[in-house]
């Protein structure tokens, strides 16, 4: 499970527009492009860094079922 945060530079100082959570991928670089695709879905845009400049991916502990 993955966290992908997308944020925006602003006077200099990184401002976090959303994050989504990938619940299965295979390895980050896949969990990344899923939210990437995602955030662009849900933006209507036809790249996600025209509403971001960086996007951040970080690892999430599975909680036992």
């Amino acid at each position: 499970m993955y966290r992908v945060s997308f944020s925006k530079q602003i006077l200099g100082l990184p401002f976090t527009i959303t994050s989504v959570v990938i619940q299965s991928a295979r390895n980050p670089e896949r969990a990344l492009r899923v939210a990437q695709l995602k955030f662009m879905r849900w933006s209507g845009i036809t790249h996600w860094r025209v509403r971001a400049d960086e996007a951040k991916i970080e690892p999430l502990r599975s909680l036992p079922g």
